[in-house]
């Protein structure tokens, strides 16, 4: 199947649901930190309002991400803008860790909280780190091509295809 030239207008708006639902992921993540430090010491928790405020996005986060993945395999994405082949090879790198720990922190996730697993709960922090890395390299390389190389990448996640 020919790649698409852009992206629909449910992979635009999935990307940035998902987008929006991380930024609060990361901002407001004390509620379910300190509920699943009490799990862990005492071996229950109330699952409070800060908890279910991490765990319904973090739900939500996967099932949003395995559409976007489903639609990606089923329509296809543009291909990734030209050379040099090492920052093009690198921008696939990055795009598919990033579906993939966002596949893989709601899983341990729920594994951390719903089966008090802390290893779980470790992994998901670590993992935590390593997304906040990613989501900088994307934003920086998508802002780069908008503003440095200047080829108007930003627009394939603004416009969908005609």
């Amino acid at each position: 199947m020919p790649a698409p030239q852009g992206y629909s207008r449910t992979q635009i708006l999935l990307h940035w649901a998902i987008a929006a639902l991380l930024v609060p992921q990361f901002l407001f993540d004390d509620g379910i930190s300190g509920a699943f430090r009490t799990l862990m010491k005492e071996g229950s928790a109330t699952t409070t309002t800060g908890a279910w405020v991490h765990i319904v996005p973090g739900v939500a986060i996967f099932v949003l991400v395995l559409w976007r993945l489903a639609l990606r395999l089923t329509r296809g994405a543009p291909e990734a803008p030209g050379e040099p082949s090492l920052q093009r090879t690198a921008g696939i790198v990055v795009h598919w860790l990033l579906y993939a720990l966002l596949l893989i922190m709601p899983v341990t996730g729920m594994m951390a909280w719903f089966g008090a697993i802390g290893a779980a709960g470790e992994v998901h922090e670590i993992l935590q780190n390593l997304l906040l890395v990613l989501i900088g390299l994307h934003v920086a390389a998508a802002l780069w091509h908008q503003f440095g190389l200047k080829d108007n990448l930003l627009n394939r996640m603004r416009q969908p295809e005609a």
